[in-house]
């Protein structure tokens, strides 16, 4: 049951909510068919394709996800990652496309199963809130630039965004711009952004039905050429594996690790910020698990890449959804306009579709929190923006695999060239602080007591031995015992552990003896078996601070100077 948490669900479920969950499924339902079709269209796929991914990972998130409320479905986050792959690769061939997509959606899927079967659930958290903010806005601005030939009711062709761009220029340059289509994808961006704060009005749904209900009325696509939907195929899709050639191999399973990282870092925000309204605990690694088993379902039931939507789930919530039947009533009815009315939404423009996208890319833009990190941590406000430059430049899945190559390098970055401080006391604050922070701080005489705030590994270990060596040159006396205050080296590597037995060769060439302070056990379990705590001897080795101090004026009953004294007087 721990792995099936939809069913546990169900054990526990209140015929007082099932009123409630019917309701939001239904109105769920009329959020769900225009926004499914829109990102299917947009991912360069077939319309249908958007629905079937909607019907079977709401079905399998259902059953294996944790959270109550959560909606999963094709996002806007998403697009540009499919489309990355699929349009290269297709040549325009919509079967091609479809099992490409497929293959993606069974890729991602199986990954997140496995690594939510690992407990490795914590990964996307390695990706910083910078760099997270900078590939949703290249992606943003990917699909949104995507989008805006069919808002203007005509295509271009185009490998990169720069191509795209100039492309579409020079489409509006030489009229062929229709303005009807464009009317209608303007006045659905109107009626979006204007209702977007309504919860009792679907801003979507309107905007789709009146656009629809205008182009048939007035008969829009014979008589001003608007590019409409058409009807789509009647019934439900079988169950095929998607195939692929082996020259696709590469890229698929590159988009498919790609949409793995978006869209489960996109799933566990969600997830934990619907929890935390419920009072309630949401398991990041089951959560990995219904995520891959949605994309999955929707892989091998002619869907494509899904995630967790950021703007359905508000839906269902107010709407008054209790559990996932909600979307599982959704589901159902998504299946039953198929079944029934396939043919309903087919004068629906696609301007409309590519406004309905551009709204929603416009929504993944990030612009406020920025400004803050502008202002608090410069740095890293530009490392967003070469995120966001790689993913509008470089393409969706280079720009994801730059974001996740700077990820990294910012998380070593700290222990690579990591603070140190020489220390000292200081009169009326507890402990030894950073003399060059406290200029009044009291040393004592040929003790030099050396902080390193980071573990020790083969990127910093010879860093580490020349600040070392510089604090022990610019002492004002000469140096008896150097004690490294070891309480933030939560580790050590055989790099550094050999630096550091060279380096007490060399201290102890010029009498210079190497102690430590307040190393942490597991630290010194590593030092036992690399050999290094017996060739010290356990008597360099100090509880405190404190006590390292004792044990020197002990040995040498020199007493503490003044730190700026000491200075003057070395000049």
């Amino acid at each position: 049951m721990r792995w099936l948490p939809g069913l546990l669900a169900l054990r526990h479920y209140e015929m007082a909510w099932l009123r409630h969950d019917l309701v939001a499924g239904l109105v769920l339902t009329t959020v769900l068919v225009p926004v499914g079709i829109a990102y299917a269209v947009a991912s360069g796929l077939p319309a249908i394709s958007g629905l079937y991914a909607t019907i079977f990972g709401l079905l399998a998130y259902a059953l294996f996800g944790p959270s109550r409320v959560l909606v999963l479905g094709p996002d806007s986050s998403l697009v540009a990652l499919i489309l990355g792959v699929v349009l290269p690769l297709s040549a325009g061939d919509p079967q091609r496309a479809l099992a490409l997509a497929g293959m993606m959606a069974v890729v991602s899927g199986a990954l997140c199963v496995v690594a939510g079967s690992a407990r490795l659930g914590f990964v996307t958290e390695l990706l910083s809130k910078p760099i997270r903010y900078g590939y949703m806005n290249g992606i943003a601005l990917t699909v949104l630039i995507s989008q805006l030939p069919a808002l203007f009711g005509f295509s271009v062709k185009g490998d990169g965004l720069q191509d795209k761009i100039l492309a579409f220029g020079e489409a509006v340059l030489a009229g062929k711009t229709n303005w009807t289509a464009l009317l209608l994808g303007a006045g659905t961006l109107a009626v979006i952004f204007w209702l977007k704060r309504s919860k009792r009005l679907p801003g979507v749904l309107i905007a789709v039905v009146g656009a629809t209900v205008t182009v048939a009325a007035l008969d829009l696509a014979t008589r001003a050429g608007v590019s409409v939907l058409g009807s789509l195929p009647q019934g439900l899709p079988a169950l095929a594996f998607p195939l692929i050639t082996s020259d696709d191999i590469v890229p698929v399973l590159l988009g498919g690790l790609a949409v793995a990282l978006v869209s489960f870092a996109d799933t566990s925000v969600l997830s934990r910020v619907y929890a935390a309204r419920a009072g309630a605990f949401v398991d990041p690694n089951q959560e990995m698990v219904g995520l891959g088993m949605a994309n999955l379902a929707a892989g091998i039931f002619q869907g494509f890449p899904i995630s967790a939507s950021a703007s359905r789930t508000p839906v269902a919530e107010a709407a008054g959804a209790k559990t996932q039947l909600a979307g599982i009533v959704g589901a159902l009815a998504v299946a039953g306009l198929l079944m029934v009315a396939p043919s309903l939404l087919r004068n629906l423009p696609t301007a409309t579709l590519a406004a309905v996208v551009i709204a929603s890319a416009i929504a993944l833009i990030e612009v406020k929190d920025l400004r803050r990190i502008y202002r608090i941590q410069r740095w890293e406000f530009w490392l967003s923006m070469v995120c966001m430059a790689g993913v509008a430049v470089l393409g969706a899945i280079e720009g994801i695999g730059l974001a996740i190559v700077i990820a990294v390098i910012e998380f070593l970055w700290d222990g690579w060239r990591p603070h140190f401080a020489v220390l000292g006391r200081v009169d009326g604050v507890k402990g030894y602080h950073d003399i060059s922070r406290y200029p009044d701080a009291r040393i004592i005489a040929g003790l030099v007591l050396f902080r390193w705030d980071a573990p020790l590994f083969f990127a910093n270990a010879e860093l580490f031995r020349e600040h070392v060596l510089g604090a022990v040159a610019a002492s004002p006396t000469p140096v008896r015992w150097l004690v490294v205050s070891a309480e933030p080296v939560t580790s050590v590597d055989v790099t550094a552990a050999d630096v550091l037995e060279e380096l007490d060769e060399t201290l102890h060439a010029a009498g210079i003896e190497l102690c430590f302070a307040e190393m942490k056990d597991p630290v010194k379990d590593k030092l036992k078996r690399f050999g290094l705590f017996s060739t010290l001897g356990e008597q360099r080795f100090f509880a405190t601070l404190g006590q390292a101090v004792s044990s020197y004026l002990k040995a040498t009953q020199v007493p503490w100077v003044d730190w700026e004294d000491r200075q003057d007087r070395s000049r």
